[in-house]
């Protein structure tokens, strides 16, 4: 792999280094300190950051102008696009502010219905889905061109990424899903929250059937668990979303003062175990709420120092 864009993503998993990326949720202010803050606690522990798009449907400070105060400040934003809330002229506006600002990493995403959110009267877009919205990206940087067919005499310079979830059901189904965002022009993919191990592994297995681990870098997600209360909730009430028993009854077992450093430990545990799994290129730690320990648990991992590229 060849870095082709100003990415500093980019550049270190072509590199063969394992990446590293973090994750910010915007405040429901206009108080940017406290994304700030956020980001501060990330900065030096992870290559890039994301920044979520309205998050379960929920309104906040926008992603485009929290990855641009994460560029002045020095840091690398990835830019996090759902198709939710916007039609194709509306997202290919905002990918050009994006690029106007020198930001060279955006994650696709169709993004959770309004449903969920707190405006589920809302009406929804959905003009393009998430696979729709890669290819547009591809368009506008590789061949210079809008999908109405205007040339741009400045391209975006995007490093264009997916999601993936491992557990949705059909099971086999999901490598499909993402073989499509693959040949739609993806180049990383940031995964669900990982708790199942074993049906990750078996997951990886099947990309590598496919040859699709030598065609896009998997960064595998985590999010620490703060109590055997937020276990239950992610394995009963988060879709797509599959926690083990065995792993409910771990903190469950120990008391509720014990449990947020045993959560840690799990994700440490668990980083440090799917390091050796063939095709794996890095890691993405979403720490919601929680960003104070995303150091930690990079550094217990055993993923620091991060690489200067």
């Amino acid at each position: 792999m060849t870095a082709a864009t100003p990415s500093k993503l980019e550049r270190i998993l072509a590199a063969g280094r394992l990446a590293v990326t973090g994750e910010c949720g915007p405040p429901r202010s206009t108080d940017g300190r406290e994304l700030e803050e956020k980001a501060n606690l990330l900065r030096g522990y992870v290559d890039a950051i994301n920044v979520t798009d309205n998050p379960t449907s929920v309104v906040r400070l926008c992603s485009l102008a929290a990855c641009i105060r994460l560029k002045q400040m020095g840091l690398e934003p990835i830019l996090q696009m759902t198709t939710r809330d916007r039609n194709r002229i509306a997202l290919q506006s905002d990918l050009l502010g994006a690029a106007s600002f020198d930001i060279h990493n955006v994650l696709c995403l169709t993004g959770d219905h309004q449903q969920f959110g707190d405006h589920p009267a809302s009406m929804n877009v959905f003009d393009l889905d998430s696979v729709q919205l890669i290819q547009t990206v591809k368009k506008m940087r590789d061949d210079g061109r809008l999908l109405g067919g205007h040339e741009l005499k400045r391209r975006p310079q995007m490093f264009i990424g997916g999601a993936a979830n491992p557990f949705n059901d059909p099971f086999e189904v999901t490598v499909l899903r993402l073989a499509k965002k693959v040949v739609a022009g993806a180049q990383f993919i940031q995964t669900q929250c990982i708790y199942n191990l074993e049906k990750f592994k078996t997951w990886m297995a099947m990309v590598r059937d496919r040859g699709l681990h030598e065609r896009v870098a998997i960064l595998a997600g985590f999010t620490p668990l703060k109590s055997v209360g937020m276990a239950r909730y992610m394995q009963n009430r988060v879709p797509g979303m599959d926690v083990p028993d065995g792993l409910v009854r771990r903190l469950a077992a120990l008391p509720k003062d014990k449990q947020a450093a045993e959560g840690i430990a799990i994700c440490v545990e668990h980083i440090q175990e799917l390091k050796q799994v063939e095709g794996l290129r890095g890691f993405h730690i979403m720490a919601i709420e929680w960003e104070e320990k995303a150091p930690e648990i990079v550094e217990r991992a055993g993923l620091t120092p991060r690489p200067q590229v």
